[in-house]
């Protein structure tokens, strides 16, 4: 049986284990400096980002991330999910869906008028979930490199 729970402290090498799958998809090299960073944004309860965990036979198979963001033109915050990820061999067993369902309940706990995500147009297994429990946008994202990361 699968049940979604907030990430703990004790979690961290599990949560890492999973966080990798993640890293890995998006090809993404996890430094030790960003592996602690995200963890103490994690853990600290004055900081936005925060996690839950899908669990099976005591082991992390799905991970997300989140946050509230401010929509200046509603006057309202909604839910931004960062992160969402499923053991590649737990893929199928309804950890991503549960982990979205949870995320919907904290966001009405919340008061987000929506909660939004972005992934990749090849991510196909995952936008078909995406597909049956959220609405696809007309909204095309860029980026602006800082010069901070080359």
């Amino acid at each position: 049986m699968i049940f979604v729970r907030k990430l703990d402290k004790s979690d961290f090498n599990s949560w890492l284990d999973v966080y990798r799958y993640y890293a890995n998809h998006y090809q993404t090299e996890l430094t030790d400096n960003g592996i602690a960073t995200t963890w103490d944004w994690l853990m600290d309860t004055q900081h936005p980002l925060t996690g839950i965990v899908a669990e099976s036979n005591n082991e992390l198979i799905g991970l997300a991330h989140f946050r509230a963001i401010p929509s200046p033109l509603r006057g309202v915050n909604l839910g931004f999910l960062d992160d969402l990820v499923v053991k590649p061999q737990e893929r199928g067993s309804n950890a991503a869906r549960l982990l979205l369902d949870e995320l919907k309940s904290i966001g009405k706990k919340e008061n987000w008028a929506k909660i939004r995500w972005i992934t990749g147009d090849d991510n196909y297994r995952a936008r078909s979930l995406y597909d049956k429990v959220a609405t696809k946008t007309n909204w095309t994202m860029y980026e602006m490199e800082t010069e901070v990361w080359r």
